[in-house]
């Protein structure tokens, strides 16, 4: 048997999205709009976790001013972002579900008035944060996570 180990070096500016459940990068990748940054970015899948078991790990050499904490907390509130500076973790953030987020989820209501109104913003707001449940700000749909 082989035992093989990923190197991925350390990143001198920017910061480290870890704990991400297994799997999930590449969705918060799409929803931060990676691909559109001129940075380093690694992406590690099915890092072995003491916690979890199995995680994601996203890092990108960049400041962070241009990412949206609110999107991210939607995807996974249990992600930790680990800023760094010169090589050093200067800076941890806990991450929480977002009150309200806009333009991340689509209504799926037909009769919703953002159905009829394209340029109308999808606004989800959150009626119950123990179970993780966002509702349409216009018609009350409920958005339902999938699992």
């Amino acid at each position: 048997m082989i035992k093989s180990t990923l190197n991925v070096g350390s990143i001198s500016e920017g910061f480290v999205l870890d704990h991400i459940e297994a799997g999930r990068s590449m969705d918060i990748y799409k929803y931060l709009h990676l691909d559109k940054l001129d940075c380093c970015v690694a992406i590690i899948k099915n890092a072995r976790s003491n916690k979890m078991g199995k995680k994601d790990i996203i890092k990108i050499e960049c400041p962070i001013d241009f990412m949206d904490l609110d999107i991210l907390g939607f995807i996974d509130h249990n992600i930790t972002i680990n800023i760094i500076e010169n090589e050093k973790i200067v800076d941890k953030k806990q991450l929480k579900l977002p009150k309200e987020i806009r333009n991340v989820i689509r209504c799926k209501n037909p009769r919703c008035i953002t159905s009829i109104e394209q340029e109308l913003d999808h606004v989800f707001v959150l009626t119950d944060e123990e179970n993780q449940i966002y509702r349409c700000k216009y018609c009350e749909e409920k958005y339902s996570r999938r699992r």
